[in-house]
């Protein structure tokens, strides 16, 4: 039996751009969510957030769908966004990489501390009397 060890850490600079991070972030806790719910959540325009979405559908994170809104009595339509199976294993791997790079790697520490035992102390000296 194999251990789940979770997603494997990748940096994607895709998702890494401050407000897709903040999308994804957004989309990876519900199914599906409205347009205009992300932008004002985001305080952001309609065209930054287009732009944005237009960047991680092309890239198979996220998919839209435009449905006629029961709640409105115009015909507009409301856009639905959701993170995609391929846009959710990005999302999990780059987040499970910015964790390796604030905590740092296990072998890291082990040769952090290896390169310690081998550099001089430059801190302060004991008296000497």
């Amino acid at each position: 039996m194999t251990e789940d060890r979770g997603p494997e850490p990748r940096f994607d600079a895709v998702i890494h751009a401050p407000v897709r991070l903040r999308i994804c972030g957004l989309l990876r806790r519900v199914d599906e969510i409205d347009f205009a719910i992300i932008r004002d959540t985001l305080e952001i325009s309609d065209a930054s957030l287009s732009k944005h979405l237009r960047a991680l559908s092309d890239e198979g994170y996220v998919s839209t769908k435009k449905t006629t809104s029961l709640s409105r009595g115009d015909s507009r339509l409301v856009t639905w966004v959701e993170l995609t199976r391929v846009g959710r294993d990005a999302f999990d791997s780059h987040i499970a990489e910015l964790g390796l790079i604030a905590h740092g790697r296990p072998e890291q520490s082990t040769a952090r501390q290896s390169l310690s035992t081998r550099l001089p102390h430059f801190g302060p000296t004991p008296e000497f009397g």
